[in-house]
């Protein structure tokens, strides 16, 4: 991963109107429901960065027949007996979407592979996927509860799964296994996680019963193929709605962004800030993603408190947070110990970076305090190979007082190719 650093100058203006990049978490599951069913699948707006293409990788070492043509996905799919055990490792990059939800697709076919991973994804914990995979029926092999892990797939039977620790990647592993399983397979949850699995499932043409906190699938069901447009990845957008709030003056729109409501809690989070928040629908179909057009404005920033009970609904958008504190006011999280074992141990890594900007951070151990009673002074912060970290401080050093260097800046690539681009295009700065 390019581990390049990059320089950014303190910002007097932030302003403009824009698209995002497609949706990532929907663009791993549209890829990879799309070579389980039959009949091709045209993805338009399909997400560019390098996690998304891990999951295309996957699916060609699987035996599908995957075509870009720019943002533009063709998939031809032959039915789930239209995929083979692959001749070597299935590699996932740094991507845990990949990893975790293409262990549930081998894990309901009779084949066997092995995922693996860079080294950031080889520390992060996979025993979480692979207990429910086994309780169905796969045989998963993990060294140490991570990365490498082995599955000899087939032969599922449906279980009722409670995961201990609420994860969208999870139940989706688990209903892609289920979808191939005998009986039904249910995912109940105490805090609902995001619902881009339930929708894809039923945009495919499968029979789901979802609601907040249950998700189930009965097993055997065939998928067709679509045409489909993916949303802009609300994630993304996020890092311009928080800098929007936090420089004076600030304002930005974005259009045709994702608004599925499991994943646009920061409206709700910026809006108890004390910023301006537009939010405009467009009209959709039945199974059809959310999509519209929202607007933020600068007003003043206050303190916020994100309890435990939310982290579940921001855990992506928690680093672009903690950035809008350094403006002014103050962002206290707590419950998110989960953000340690992300593409860095972001509590720790955040935590360094912005106190290395100038910042007031109080590291906890399921989440921080970053207090923003003086503006950052500029300097020298790691991303630690983290890209949403480097998003992050680059819109936190919007508001200091000299430039800053975020190191590691290249980490960006994994899903937002642009983001530096767009950033200067905002603040019509070089």
């Amino acid at each position: 991963m390019p581990q390049e650093g990059i320089v950014v100058r303190p910002a007097t203006r932030f302003a403009g109107r824009l698209h995002v990049p497609g949706d990532k978490s929907i663009s791993h599951r549209y890829a990879l429901l799309a070579a389980l069913a039959e009949g091709p699948s045209v993805l338009r707006g399909f997400a560019p960065g390098a996690d998304a293409a891990a999951t295309c990788a996957c699916l060609r070492a699987l035996g599908a027949e995957v075509r870009a043509d720019g943002p533009t996905l063709t998939i031809i799919g032959r039915g789930p007996g239209g995929l083979c055990s692959p001749e070597g490792p299935l590699d996932a990059a740094n991507s845990g979407t990949t990893a975790r939800l293409i262990a549930g697709v081998v894990a309901g076919l009779p084949i066997s592979a092995t995922v693996v991973g860079d080294p950031s994804l080889s520390r992060r914990p996979m025993e979480r996927v692979a207990a429910p995979l086994r309780r169905m029926g796969a045989r998963v092999a993990l060294r140490e509860g991570r990365l490498p892990m082995s599955i000899e797939g087939g032969s599922l039977a449906g279980i009722d799964f409670a995961p201990d620790i609420p994860s969208a990647q999870v139940k989706s592993a688990v209903l892609l296994a289920g979808l191939q399983a005998r009986g039904v397979t249910r995912v109940i949850e105490a805090v609902p996680t995001r619902n881009h699995t339930e929708l894809a499932l039923a945009r495919f043409g499968a029979a789901v019963e979802a609601a907040p906190g249950l998700a189930a699938i009965e097993g055997g069901q065939r998928l067709r193929g679509i045409e489909a447009s993916i949303p802009g990845d609300f994630s993304s957008a996020a890092f311009w709605l928080v800098a929007a709030a936090g420089v004076p003056g600030g304002r930005v729109t974005i259009d045709g962004v994702g608004l599925n409501p499991t994943r646009t809690a920061l409206l709700g989070a910026l809006r108890r800030a004390g910023a301006g928040v537009e939010v405009e629908a467009d009209a959709s179909e039945g199974g059809e993603e959310p999509a519209g057009r929202v607007t933020v404005r600068h007003r003043h920033i206050g303190d916020l408190v994100v309890r435990p009970d939310e982290v579940a609904g921001l855990i992506d958008e928690l680093p672009a947070l903690a950035a809008l504190a350094t403006f002014g006011g103050s962002v206290t999280v707590s419950g998110a110990a989960e953000l340690r074992v992300k593409e860095s141990d972001r509590i720790a890594a955040l935590a360094a970076g912005l106190a290395a900007l100038g910042g007031d951070v109080e590291e906890r151990a399921d989440g921080f305090t970053v207090r923003g009673g003086r503006p950052l002074r500029g300097g020298d912060a790691d991303a630690a190979g983290d890209h949403r970290l480097a998003m992050a401080f680059a819109v936190a050093a919007l508001g200091a007082r000299s430039p800053s260097a975020i190191g590691g800046a290249g980490a960006v690539a994994i899903s937002y190719p642009g983001f530096f681009e767009t950033l200067a295009s905002l603040t019509g700065l070089p």
